[in-house]
């Protein structure tokens, strides 16, 4: 494919993202939880428990601002912190069931406000997002890996 091509796509595809993500701002609002939170819990109710580090890293925050996350979290029973199973100096973060049954919740949320506005497509629209599913998420997991 040519090359202007690629890169109208990508621009309709990151335009896209954005906006998309925003759009849900609204629908994550309704879990009560701040988007830093959301996000934090996210990474524990998909990813499963991690030391405190490596979920600062995959945040993009310090360790000192992912305890206060941590600590946030953990007064509202949503998560927790276990020892470490190999190093007694390090612990590790953990969803709890609550916080797992909220994280559900907001993901049901969030299906439910796409699949209303795929239905208001047209078929043709809905089809061709459909199909085009597999190969997003295939974009997302390159976008994702090594540099």
């Amino acid at each position: 494919m040519r090359r202007a091509r690629l890169v109208e796509t990508a621009r309709v595809l990151n335009s896209s993202s954005i906006h998309l993500l925003r759009s849900m701002r609204e629908v994550d609002d309704l879990s009560g939880l701040t988007p830093p939170r959301l996000s934090a819990l996210s990474v524990l109710h998909f990813g499963g428990p991690q030391p405190l580090g490596r979920l600062a890293a995959i945040e993009g925050v310090t360790p000192a601002t992912m305890s206060k996350l941590v600590d946030g979290l953990a007064a509202l029973g949503l998560a927790e912190r276990r020892p470490h199973p190999d190093s007694a100096r390090m612990v590790v973060v953990a969803v709890t069931t609550e916080g797992s049954r909220l994280m559900a919740e907001a993901a049901e949320r969030r299906i439910e406000v796409i699949v209303e506005a795929l239905r208001e497509l047209p078929e043709d629209d809905q089809r061709a997002i459909t199909g085009a599913t597999s190969a997003f998420a295939q974009l997302v997991q390159r976008l994702r890996g090594p540099r």
